[in-house]
């Protein structure tokens, strides 16, 4: 898959593109059908697959105070777009020039720097200054601008639409099997592993840390988990383990990370790449009177997750 860093120059790019446009937080169910749509337009056409999306999210951007959780970083979209078969990507930034773009401007763009031949959103879109165009004013406009536009209709899951904000609700109530049935996979996090204060190390407990890049994530606490690419020989196999998730109170952390203890392991996991999926959540993060009441109750998380996971 061949990335693409802001609109590339007038004519760069071959003509013909099925291109479609969004932020696809999560990549669920309901994005998973958008790209369905759009890889049978390039079949039919015989033409590549392309995805705008932006960095940060619009709402990121727009209430920076009370940013949506996101469901899934930038490297963790372009992994699962790779794998749905996606031919590029192209990541605008968005902030006060993109913001302020017509929508007449950012379809004029879009046309003059990608020349796309078919164009494929959501039921919900909307682009432009302040939204003020919708899918069906891009439906109705498009051939103005040389595309034709195709608005796919809503996935619907248990009667209700599939959407991110439902994603994210499902992870706030910690309700797991909910949100593996609206992604089509369980909900993990993906990074590599940093060194850290190797505080866990010194308790019994060692733990790969990685650092979450996200302004805000959709959960917090403690939990069991399956962690997969700590063996090289086998990177899909995965290994249990028990997670915190937060800001580390015990040692006045402001910074979100992510720390998997995998049990029964004691290799080297400094610079690997490792997925995190999240099964049961088992307490909040808390602030201890003490390191060794902390030790105690990590005692007592690691027991109730070997007993979830069945190890």
């Amino acid at each position: 898959m061949h990335l693409i860093r802001g609109l590339p120059a007038a004519g760069l790019l071959k003509g013909g593109q099925a291109l479609t446009v969004g932020t696809y937080d999560g990549l669920h169910l309901g994005h998973q059908a958008l790209l369905a749509r759009l890889r049978g337009h390039a079949r039919r056409l015989g033409v590549p697959t392309l995805m705008v999306t932006f960095e940060p999210m619009p709402r990121e951007f727009l209430a920076p105070e009370h940013p949506p959780a996101r469901l899934t970083s930038l490297r963790e979209r372009w992994r699962f777009l790779a794998g749905l078969q996606l031919d590029g990507l192209c990541v605008l930034r968005f902030g006060a020039a993109t913001r302020s773009l017509s929508a007449e401007q950012f379809a004029g763009l879009l046309a003059e720097r990608l020349r796309p031949a078919v164009v494929v959103v959501g039921h919900d879109f909307h682009f432009g200054r302040g939204g003020e165009a919708s899918a069906q004013w891009c439906a109705a406009r498009g051939a103005q601008f040389g595309f034709t536009v195709d608005v796919v209709p809503p996935v619907r899951l248990d009667d209700e639409r599939v959407s991110s904000g439902r994603v994210r609700e499902a992870l706030g109530a910690s309700d797991f099997g909910t949100a593996a049935r609206l992604l089509g996979r369980p909900y993990s996090m993906r990074g590599r592993v940093r060194h850290g204060h190797r505080l866990g190390r010194t308790l019994g407990f060692p733990t790969a840390n990685i650092a979450v890049k996200r302004r805000r994530v959709p959960l917090r606490g403690v939990f069991a988990v399956r962690v997969s690419g700590a063996d090289p020989q086998a990177p899909a196999a995965s290994a249990a383990g028990v997670a915190n998730l937060g800001t580390r109170p015990m040692v006045d952390g402001v910074d979100t990370l992510l720390e998997a203890h995998l049990f029964d392991f004691a290799g080297d996991l400094y610079g690997r790449e490792l997925e995190v999926e999240f099964v049961a959540r088992l307490r909040d993060e808390l602030k201890f009177e003490s390191m060794d009441a902390m030790v105690l109750q990590m005692q007592r998380d690691a027991g109730e997750a070997r007993r979830i996971l069945g190890v």
